[in-house]
């Protein structure tokens, strides 16, 4: 294995809805659901393959690679596609400018906005590469896109097509999903196949529900631990994309099918989907990690959003790591900040609850 800094950046392009959802909408006999899953679908795999194919992935300049020293102020410029597909559309707010009239405009930038202020305030980390990077965001992409993305440079929104999904930016925690995506890049690179994979996708849902947290102010016993709450329309049975807290129950409805994430690794999905199923074993230390933070309780992001964040960040987490590899320094990271304490006793006790081995 190696460390990420051995490795350039792996040009990824990450969405919120996996591919195995928006497959079962495709294939509905409802034009309605199946038109717009299927065009997103389509246009998913484009843009992934176009992002595999590159070979530097491009990010802006943040102020220390311009020799301007980085601010504890974030950076934020939202754009509108105007239901086009031309990135980054038309500028329509920028830093420090009044609210618009356009409330998706808005709430993409308060996501922005307190994506950033969790890692400052929590971790003392100035944007997603530590370096005040500014925060780009795109929305109202294409006609009735049915998800969000972080291409490796900027965030992208779409409204959903009102049947299944709602617009994208009414749930802060994938605004923080995605932008995380962005933070992984730039620490611990971990490569999006198989479980290095997973554990991309899961830190995202953990450092996204932690911004919800944050911003809500929610102790671990309080959060719902639910990813993409409020994006399912009226009438989908379900409450959200993902349940940190009991994988496999956030949706079981007619249509979207019933949710596939499995708890445990004995009954982790192998498959040649969706990059070795990122998007279905990632509930496996996502329950891992809602475990060790209500076993220590209070707020999640300072004790065990501590250690997620030092592992990530240490430069000791291999680009292909496993979840036992990754485990295993969750619990060196424990005795090292915390000592022989409760919080390595909780590490331990959560893998093992999951079935991932830590020795």
């Amino acid at each position: 294995m190696q460390p990420q800094s051995q490795q350039g950046f792996h040009p990824v392009f990450c969405t919120i809805v996996p591919p195995h959802v928006l497959d079962k909408l495709s294939q509905s006999d409802n034009p309605d659901l199946a038109g717009p899953s299927r065009r997103t679908l389509e246009g998913d795999a484009a843009r992934r393959t176009r992002r595999q194919m590159a070979t530097v992935v491009t990010v802006p300049a943040s102020p220390a690679a311009t020799g301007e020293e980085a601010s504890d102020k974030p950076d934020r410029t939202l754009y509108d596609c105007r239901h086009h597909t031309r990135l980054p559309g038309t500028k329509v707010r920028a830093e420090g400018q009044e609210p618009t009239k356009d409330a998706s405009v808005n709430r993409a930038y308060a996501g922005l906005g307190a994506t950033f202020e969790l890692l400052l305030k929590a971790y003392g980390r100035r944007s997603i590469d530590g370096n005040g990077l500014p925060l780009i965001g795109s929305v109202h992409y294409d006609q009735k896109y049915n998800n969000a993305f972080f291409d490796g440079e900027q965030m992208v929104f779409g409204d959903g097509d009102g049947v299944v999904f709602l617009d994208f930016t009414v749930a802060i925690d994938v605004i923080g999903h995605e932008l995380t995506h962005g933070l992984t890049q730039y620490t611990a690179n971990l490569s999006y196949y198989g479980q290095s994979g997973a554990l991309n996708e899961s830190v995202s849902d953990v450092f996204g529900s932690l911004v919800k947290q944050y911003t809500l102010g929610q102790t671990a016993d309080q959060a719902d631990w639910l990813i993409g709450a409020g994006l399912l329309a009226p009438g989908v049975q379900g409450v959200a994309l993902r349940s940190m807290k009991a994988p496999g129950t956030a949706y079981d409805d007619d249509v979207l099918g019933k949710d596939p994430q499995p708890a445990k690794m004995e009954d982790y999905i192998h498959t040649s989907e969706d990059n070795g199923g990122v998007h279905l074993n990632s509930g496996i230390p996502n329950r891992a990690f809602y475990l060790l933070a209500t076993a220590l309780g209070g707020n999640a992001w300072e004790r065990a959003g501590q250690l997620w964040f030092d592992v990530l960040t240490g430069g000791q987490l291999a680009v292909d790591a496993d979840f036992a590899s990754f485990a295993r320094l969750t619990v060196a990271a424990a005795r090292s900040r915390f000592g022989e304490g409760d919080e390595a006793e909780a590490v331990l006790k959560a893998w093992s609850e999951v079935g991932v081995p830590t020795s």
